[in-house]
């Protein structure tokens, strides 16, 4: 496994040339010392984002959430992608696809069309296909999820971290739960969400 700085791993969006350019830290030459930067980025939103209730169905929120999950490792960071990429709605979709999720889970939610934890998960892949940003794309729809989620009087969910087996693994099952969601078959992403 390479550690270079761009390059794209399976399920991961490969970025564009000027989005490469959009990388603030200087310093970072590694896709290790990226990563780690832009957990610790996380770390701190996740903070802010769970300290009180969001309204998660506001775009204007989604936005300013990836913003604070990736500001200080991305200049592009909270601004829909301007590219197409070998996943997602195309780019030009981004702004008007975006409220459609935002309003289909806010009417899912206020009468009660699924049970909470596939509201939460419905949201999540929903927000995976549209593939709003350069980056980052599934860690923001899976805090978007938590924070409906706790909307919803649930707990967190683990996304797959209660599990022992190796990063890669659980990577794969990640994958797999949402092609299985894309063919409309939501189990396997809700139960990797409660592991």
């Amino acid at each position: 496994m390479s550690d270079h700085l761009f390059d794209a791993h399976e399920g991961q969006t490969p970025l564009t040339a000027e989005e490469r350019e959009g990388l603030i830290p200087s310093h970072v030459t590694l896709r290790g010392e990226l990563n780690e930067l832009e957990q610790q980025n996380i770390l701190e939103a996740n903070a802010w984002a769970l300290a009180r209730k969001r309204n998660v169905f506001a775009e204007p929120f989604g936005r300013n959430l990836h913003r604070r999950m990736f500001a200080k490792v991305w200049q592009w960071a909270g601004r829909y992608r301007e590219s197409d990429k070998n996943i997602g709605t195309e780019w030009w979709r981004i702004p008007s696809r975006i409220p459609e999720v935002l309003d289909e889970a806010q009417f899912w939610t206020a009468h009660s069309t699924y049970p909470p934890d596939e509201i939460a998960v419905r949201f999540h892949h929903a927000l995976v296909l549209i593939h709003p940003y350069a980056n980052g794309n599934g860690r923001w729809s899976r805090l978007m999820a938590d924070l409906l989620a706790v909307r919803l009087d649930r707990p967190l969910f683990t996304w797959g971290s209660a599990d022992l087996r190796a990063p890669s693994d659980m990577r794969q099952t990640y994958l797999d739960a949402l092609h299985a969601a894309d063919a409309h078959d939501l189990e396997p992403l809700i139960a990797f969400a409660r592991s």
